[in-house]
């Protein structure tokens, strides 16, 4: 196989990979009704007038299934984090006593859960789209090489790799929905 072709297929492996990690990233957020810190990621704080993630001005742990902890490295910072929780509009309800935020994850409804398996549905068919996407620039790039006189049958095994590969990583992408979707519907 001539590298110029195994360029175009570690190429499309490596972005399909990276779309996959995205899926991942975005599954965590989808929460299934127990505490987990990376709710709160992506949660901006005005810290001095600077907006800041949450993370870069307090720990944040679970207390246990249903309880996270917010912990500020400044007391001061205990209002400004409460008020950024409550933007966020994650329906989270923050608790200020004073020196921790205290969270309390409220269990999911039956319809909520519905709600929360479509959001992960939805996330893994973007992952799919961007999959097909990155399998259509690959071909095409095959197609030019194929026009600058690499041998059809080269590029027609090569597609088929391609294909292949595209294959494995909607697997990949219907696994962790089934993953997410059963953690969602387990009460």
């Amino acid at each position: 196989m001539n590298e110029d072709i195994q360029f175009v297929l570690d190429n499309a492996k490596e972005q399909m990979d990276k779309a996959v990690t995205h899926l991942e990233s975005e599954l965590v957020k989808v929460r299934a009704g127990k505490a987990s810190p990376s709710m709160l990621e992506g949660i901006m704080v005005d810290y001095y007038g600077t907006k800041t993630p949450l993370n870069q001005v307090a720990n944040i742990n679970t207390g246990d299934a249903r309880t996270l902890i917010v912990q500020p490295w400044e007391k001061s910072m205990l209002t400004p984090i409460e008020k950024g929780i409550m933007i966020a509009n994650l329906g989270l309800n923050p608790q200020n006593d004073g020196v921790i935020i205290r969270i309390l994850v409220p269990a999911l409804t039956e319809e909520r859960r519905k709600d929360l398996v479509k959001k992960a549905k939805s996330e893994t068919e973007n992952a799919k789209v961007s999959l097909r996407t990155i399998r259509k620039e690959a071909m095409e790039e095959l197609k030019k090489l194929q026009k600058n006189g690499t041998p059809e049958d080269m590029v027609k095994t090569a597609e088929t790799q391609v294909q292949s590969i595209v294959d494995s990583f909607v697997l990949k992408c219907d696994k962790h929905l089934e993953v997410k979707e059963k953690e969602i519907m387990t009460v």
